[in-house]
């Protein structure tokens, strides 16, 4: 028995392994299960479950009691094995009963599949003619014909809640008939449906399998590897799921309990949800697939196969194993709790750039490689043996990596050295040393910890980009940060030796710092005075750089003055002056910092500093010709009013006499 795994499914492979002649006493098979390990995991499930050559369907009768297996299509009329109906490749159909053979007849054509509608007793037979042929088994006598669109039919399928009788046509569509009326009620065009942007269709997709699930579900698919889920109620597909292999369709079956649909095709076995479509599991048998079984309520798969051995496996996700063999449960059980390796521990996944470097793209189609997704498994004995002769100081390497890991082991137990990140060093170690003094203070336990930026992943880039690199010379640093070149003395001190310790990997003891000594206290209770005094001469210093870095502009523009210059009328431009020009390409020339300046002098902009490191503008809008007339205009007329504008103060309210108002 082996064991695979995929997306963490186990899957359990029971017909594997060698299996032991009947002539073989018990004794000498005693003596094989000690010698060899294959021979003792062996499981025979099924005694002689085998054929002479191969086998091509497999089903379950209905009662769960029966496996039959045969080498062409059939179909169980009753619950056991006591009614069969056999469709062989020379036109005949023969009827079985529990004693044999009971009767034997012919169709027209060369049929490939049928179905059986319980109602009525009809068998439908479709294969190398346009027309379904009826079989009535109460009159035991042939019946008129459906007559389809098709040139041929490939397979058949009757739903058994409300009878409804579908055909898959060469043509790639799917025609339903209701056997009470024998009209056509519906027909889906399925080759069109199937192909989608990213699949590559060489051929015209006919239909190669067909499976009802309930009322209104049917699959249906395609001889191009596709798998179309429809709603009888709607022509276009819920879901098409592509193998990506170009192979027909073999078989499809619903799983209900976990909403999954199992679809085979020669080389692979799918397992995918049909809601979402994505894949649960799937399975690679040895050799080439031909029909696929699932067992009734159950996790056990059977397989049809290109070989005298048929396929059993157990799936105890699916479901629980069959009660004729319910110890398959307790087995899985105690595997799981003893695992043991599975059948992709002795195989390597390689990728065809890995075949590239090991020189076996050769191998390529040989039994040695065995293609799987976007890669090959091969043997992980091969593997190793071909990476020796590729990389013969494989284990000088592994050696050194041996040395190296013992090495780092006794570097553990010495002073650990703070690993400091490429970018903003000081920074980092700033803020070690912040967290060093909290975690050492006494009221850590009162201050609710803040998240320390270095583990911060927020600020991760901060540390690594070297875009976010603190530049200590631009103005706006020097301002706000007046005492750093001070109070980060020491600390690029010690910075230096943790770079000197890191380089040639020497171990240094810390010395245990004092307490601090009362000059040290005098000086932080100056801190407030030097603070000033540093922004003042930080300051001074910014504006002696600035005088020096005009009268350097002012003397590249005098010598830019000096030479001839030529200007260039464009066209739809209006020429004013020379001058007028020169002044707009001189000041477009200037930096944005003159520009303003510049303004600020003819009285448009203002530019004072508010506090440390800041300043405020203030501009000013020009005013035209026409809006200054205006405004001279309109103080003339207040003027103008005012002088005109006549005094009441002279006015006074009289009380008024008359009789009293009663």
């Amino acid at each position: 028995m082996q064991v695979s795994s995929l997306n963490e499914v186990k899957i359990y492979s029971l017909s594997c392994g060698k299996s032991l002649p009947e002539w073989l006493s018990d004794r000498k098979k005693r003596a094989l299960q000690k010698k060899d390990v294959d021979v003792r995991r062996r499981i025979e499930l099924i005694q002689d479950f085998e054929m002479p050559t191969v086998c091509t369907t497999i089903k379950v009768s209905k009662d769960g009691q029966y496996i039959l297996a045969t080498v062409v299509t059939f179909e169980t009329l009753s619950d056991d094995y006591s009614k069969i109906v056999f469709l062989h490749n020379d036109r005949y159909i023969e009827f079985h009963s529990q004693s044999g053979f009971y009767y034997k007849t012919r169709i027209p054509k060369f049929g490939r599949d049928f179905s059986y509608h319980y109602p009525s007793c009809d068998l439908y037979f479709v294969g190398a003619s346009s027309e379904v042929y009826r079989l009535n088994l109460e009159q035991g006598r042939f019946l008129n014909p459906l007559q389809t669109d098709a040139a041929e039919n490939n397979v058949c399928d009757v739903n058994s809640v409300h009878g409804l009788f579908a055909t898959g046509t060469i043509e790639g569509r799917v025609e339903c008939w209701d056997p009470r009326t024998r009209g056509r009620v519906g027909l889906l065009d399925c080759a069109l449906s199937s192909v989608t942007a990213d699949s590559e269709i060489n051929s015209l997709p006919t239909i190669s399998a067909l499976k009802f699930n309930g009322a209104l579900t049917m699959a249906v698919g395609t001889s191009t590897g596709q798998v179309l889920l429809y709603d009888l109620r709607s022509d276009k597909p819920l879901l098409v799921k592509d193998h990506q292999y170009g192979l027909p369709i073999k078989s499809v079956h619903f799983q209900d309990s976990l909403d999954l649909i199992l679809s085979a095709d020669s080389r692979i076995i799918k397992m995918w949800n049909k809601n979402s479509g994505k894949i649960f599991t799937s399975l690679e048998p040895e050799h080439d697939i031909n029909d696929v079984c699932l067992y009734p309520n159950s996790g056990m798969l059977l397989t049809a196969n290109e070989t005298p051995k048929m396929g059993i496996y157990y799936i105890p996700v699916l479901g629980p194993a069959p009660r004729w063999c319910s110890f398959l449960d307790n087995l899985t059980e105690e595997l799981e709790e003893n695992p043991e390796s599975t059948v992709y521990d002795d195989y390597k996944f390689v990728t065809k750039k890995d075949l590239e470097n090991l020189g076996l793209t050769h191998l390529i189609g040989s039994p040695f490689l065995r293609a799987y997704m976007h890669g090959f498994f091969m043997d992980i004995r091969l593997y190793h043996k071909v990476k020796l002769m590729v990389n013969p100081f494989a284990f000088e390497e592994y050696r050194k990596d041996k040395i190296r890991q013992k090495i780092e082991e006794t570097r553990a137990q010495r002073v650990q050295l703070k690993k400091l990140p490429k970018v903003n060093k000081e920074l980092a170690l700033k803020l070690i040393e912040e967290e060093e003094e909290k975690q050492n203070s006494t009221w850590k336990k009162k201050v609710k910890s803040l998240p320390n930026i270095l583990t911060d992943d927020r600020f991760k880039v901060m540390f690594e980009n070297p875009d976010f690199q603190v530049d200590e010379e631009s103005e706006e640093f020097r301002l706000l940060n007046p005492l750093v070149s001070k109070i980060s003395e020491k600390r690029k001190k010690k910075l230096r030796l943790l770079e000197q310790q890191e380089l040639h990997e020497k171990e240094e003891e810390e010395e245990p710092e004092g307490k601090p000594s009362d000059a040290e206290s005098s000086e932080s209770s100056d801190d407030e005075k030097d603070w000033v005094a540093e922004v003042r001469k930080q300051r001074r210093l910014l504006q002696q750089e600035e005088k020096v870095k005009r009268q350097e502009r002012l003397r590249e523009d005098r010598q830019t003055v000096l030479k001839p210059q030529f200007y260039e009328i464009k066209a739809g431009e209006e020429f004013r002056s020379f001058r007028d020009s020169a002044t707009k390409q001189k000041l477009m020339n200037k930096t944005l910092e003159d520009r303003l300046k510049l303004e600020a002098k003819n009285g448009t902009l203002s530019v004072s500093d508010t506090t440390v490191g800041s300043k405020q503008l203030t501009f000013t809008l020009k005013k035209s010709e026409q809006q200054k007339k205006q405004q001279e205009a309109a103080k003339l007329h207040r003027q103008e009013r005012k002088t005109l504008r006549r005094s009441a103060g002279h006015l006074k309210s009289r009380p008024r006499r008359g009789r009293p108002f009663h």
